[in-house]
């Protein structure tokens, strides 16, 4: 067997000299300054290497290793007067509740909206008030507040807060007479703001941007903060809000904001809030969900996020945010049902939609800036999702819209370095689009079918000059080099104090050089499950391998190959019958001896 390559000589090309996996992509190692600070920091510090390259990649340095393994909320939790109109909107929040006005709560219809909605609607309930939760439907009103809604609800109600949403929202805020309205947002300014009592937003455009990274949950759980506060002062107790913080961790991972700076921190303690299964709808999901393990990132990403979606997708708009802010068992039961099911016919359109774009989009071409597609009748709640499916495949911004009469309806995922909503802005303010705006990594727009070719030719114009593109779609990153006796749970624990991890803060993925296959079976239809290695065996599971060139090449005719290959994955921890073992989520492979 060969030995395995340190990372100082696989960082000169291609690691592991794979130029070219079996699945088309090339292996790029860590830095050649990242692996000279992991290895002085495990010198220094004790960790193990793997540990200390996972820390290096995320640019923690030697002196912070200690403290960033064990983020604290209190420590990372900033000031909510940092944010501007911060008081104001507190202040408003709190006389509505002492002096008992009604209270309006327009959220959007995605989990970070209705986790929104739900954090307020909570946190009045539990001090003895109600509030009227407003979800626009979107097919009917699409995004955001729109005038007769908001003056609707300005006839009823004294206070009006938009939720994830509001911020460019002038027309619709200015019809809301009669009742004051304030915005908890995080979606990207513009140069004017509404006519509002207060906005609150790090993206403000006259805000330092340090604050960004939060989503809509966080900016509303900072107000919260500073009600309690201010409630203090006043000689009152608010609510216990790290129980809520279940809600703020759920709506960061499936907003796919940066988990970074006290993003972590709300999804560490929101991940163990979510264990002691306290909140009747997430615990109506989960297990609906057959959720058999306490709550991972991945599950609020991959589980629960897109079945708190479904309604907003193609279902009955405010079924999520009834679902998270409900204390009712029974009701939480049957929400969580009809969002499965709903869940289910939304892969069903996605599966249709993904298609026809990734064939339209091959047709396009996938080697420049921006990679999109356009459909008759796709529908809007789905092209979210299909964005996000194209951005993954090519590692660039992608754009899906779907086509109804004269106009187009679309949606927008970007990649890390690549402000997509910032460009979609000025996309509708030079005119291309009818409506556009977002974050840095997800956008909405709705553009005139004349336009559309010129819109998005314009788009890939301004995504350029933020370098999309050049990443290659083809690289694998990958942290180190392991040998599947390092593979133990001690170390799975070790790597996971450096989490969670997801948008901006990959996980680690480890390389396994020159490894025999020792067994193989298939699992479906479609997975594959081996193990390898020449002494003690590690297990392996590649998901949907037999639609790809893994099966064949690491299962040929379900036999065990023969030679040697290099595997690369991430290491976790697969529970199954009480059982707990460590495996390897199988993501590539190269011939060792090719």
């Amino acid at each position: 067997m060969m030995p395995a390559p340190t990372a100082e000589t696989t960082t000169q090309g291609a690691f592991l000299g794979v130029a070219r996996s079996e699945t088309g992509r090339r292996w790029v190692g860590p830095a050649p300054e990242h692996d000279r600070q992991a290895q002085a920091m495990a010198q220094s510090t004790g960790l193990a290497l793997a540990l200390c390259q996972t820390l290096a990649r995320l640019g923690v340095p030697t002196a912070d290793a200690a403290p960033y393994l064990a983020p604290s909320l209190r420590d990372l939790l900033p000031d909510p007067l940092r944010l501007r109109d911060m008081g104001p909107a507190a202040e408003r929040f709190v006389r509505a509740l002492i002096k008992r006005e009604r209270i309006a709560v327009f959220g959007d219809y995605d989990v970070d909206g209705g986790a929104s909605v739900a954090l307020l609607v909570t946190w009045l309930r539990d001090m003895g008030h109600s509030a009227t939760p407003y979800i626009p439907d979107r097919i009917d009103e699409g995004y955001g507040p729109n005038e007769p809604a908001m003056a609707a609800l300005a006839a009823q109600h004294d206070l009006i807060i938009c939720v994830d949403c509001g911020t460019l929202s002038h027309g619709p805020i200015a019809a809301a007479t009669g009742a004051d309205v304030v915005v908890l947002d995080h979606h990207l300014g513009g140069e004017t703001l509404p006519a509002a009592l207060a906005v609150v937003n790090p993206n403000r455009q006259d805000e330092s941007g340090e604050l960004g990274h939060l989503c809509a949950a966080g900016v509303v759980f900072l107000m919260l903060v500073e009600a309690n506060r201010q409630l203090r002062a006043l000689g009152q107790n608010g609510p216990d809000l790290m129980a809520m913080l279940d809600l703020v961790a759920l709506a960061t991972v499936a907003d796919v904001a940066p988990l970074i700076g006290v993003n972590r921190a709300f999804v560490r303690q929101g991940l163990r809030v979510m264990a002691r299964r306290a909140r009747p709808g997430l615990v109506a999901l989960g297990d609906i969900a057959r959720l058999d393990q306490a709550p991972t990132p991945y599950h609020l990403g991959f589980v629960l996020g897109p079945r708190v979606n479904a309604g907003g997708r193609i279902g009955q708009a405010d079924l999520g945010a009834r679902l998270l802010s409900t204390a009712d068992p029974h009701e939480a039961s049957a929400l969580a049902e009809r969002l499965d099911v709903l869940n289910t016919e939304r892969r069903a359109v996605e599966a249709d939609v993904r298609a026809a774009a990734l064939a339209q989009a091959e047709s396009r071409g996938l080697d420049g800036p921006l990679v999109w597609a356009a459909g008759e009748g796709w529908h809007p709640g789905v092209v979210g999702i299909v964005a996000a499916r194209l951005k993954e495949a090519t590692n660039r911004p992608a754009i899906v819209i779907g086509l109804e009469g004269d106009t187009g309806k679309g949606s927008g995922r970007s990649v890390p370095g690549v402000d997509l909503g910032a460009a979609v802005q000025r996309l509708a303010a030079e005119g291309w689009l009818t409506k556009g705006g977002g974050h840095k990594m997800a956008a909405g727009l709705s553009v005139n079918r004349d336009q559309l070719e010129g819109a998005m030719a314009r788009l890939a114009e301004l995504l350029a000059r933020q370098g999309a593109g050049l990443g290659g779609a083809a690289d694998l990153k990958i942290d180190g080099v392991l040998m599947p006796e390092a593979a133990t749970p001690e170390l799975i624990a070790q790597l996971d104090a450096a989490g969670p991890f997801g948008a901006g803060a990959p996980g680690p993925r480890f390389a396994f050089a020159a490894q025999p296959i020792r067994t193989v079976r298939r699992m479906g239809e479609t997975h594959l499950r081996l193990s390898f290695g020449s002494g003690k065996a590690l297990e392996a599971i590649a998901f949907n391998a037999f639609d790809g060139p893994l099966g064949p090449l690491l299962a040929p005719d379900l036999s065990r190959p023969s030679g040697l290959f290099h595997l690369v994955g991430r290491l976790e921890i697969n529970t199954w019958g009480g059982r707990s073992t460590v495996q390897l989520r199988l993501e590539d492979a190269a011939r060792a001896d090719a």
